[in-house]
């Protein structure tokens, strides 16, 4: 902290690294405790989760609408909101959180296959490779665009035999409340049109910018998808 009160940025790092581990902790416990099931509703899920986030970590507020979606519904991106779907055998499932911790923003996404299908392991399996090698090419790139890094990443995705789902892969966070974010303001995403250098990118109030970069991974002919997201650090 500065003279002025202020987090240095090397503490606000910290607390955004802290946020996340949080919510990766919370994605471990609703694995330990099986809330992701063959029977259950998403909407189901989606509550189970929010209660036991404030069950752990007192959370009370989520800065972005808490997303389950599983089988054909993992085909949609974000945006969307396909009709509440039951949980069946051997699904494929994801969960996206935006919870809040202590004021800081956290949005961390995973995949969760049920039972055995050989096709939906490998999608999910192969979720946090391409997103180690997006992380990568943004760390060895200091002049890297929002666009030029979601050209990459859908190109790592079509090499690893996928289409890429989203508009968009990744996105600004910080503080809560979050700075707006929308599709008018480009320079908030990892998507066409951002032109702005990322690692040279300011908030309003002056302060380096982090970045979430998001994998959602389709397959169109077997109508499943599999997410993963987390702060690139």
């Amino acid at each position: 902290m500065d003279a002025t009160g202020t987090l240095d940025e090397d503490e606000r790092t910290r607390c955004l690294v802290e946020a996340e581990g949080h919510a990766a902790e919370l994605f471990a416990e609703v694995d330990r405790r099986g809330l992701i099931a063959p029977g259950r509703l998403e909407s189901e899920v989606s509550t189970a989760v929010r209660d036991l986030g404030a069950e752990m970590f007192g959370t009370s507020r989520h800065w972005h609408k808490r997303v389950v979606r599983s089988g054909e519904n993992t085909l949609q991106p974000y945006r969307e909101n396909p009709p509440d779907r039951r949980i069946a055998e051997d699904d494929i499932v994801f969960v996206d959180l935006g919870p809040v911790f202590a004021a800081w923003e956290a949005d961390v996404g995973r995949t969760f296959v049920l039972g055995d299908d050989e096709r939906k392991h490998a999608i999910a399996a192969d979720l946090p490779r391409v997103w180690d090698a997006g992380r990568s090419y943004f760390d060895s790139h200091p002049d890297v665009t929002g666009e030029e890094l979601y050209a990459h990443v859908c190109g790592l995705a079509r090499d690893a035999g996928w289409e890429f789902g989203g508009p968009h892969s990744g996105h600004l966070v910080g503080e809560f409340p979050h700075e707006l974010i929308d599709a008018e303001r480009l320079s908030s995403y990892i998507t066409p049109g951002n032109d702005t250098p990322m690692h040279r990118a300011v908030d309003a109030a002056g302060r380096r910018c982090h970045w979430i970069l998001e994998v959602h991974l389709v397959d169109g002919e077997h109508r499943i998808g599999a997410f993963f997201e987390q702060l690139m650090r």
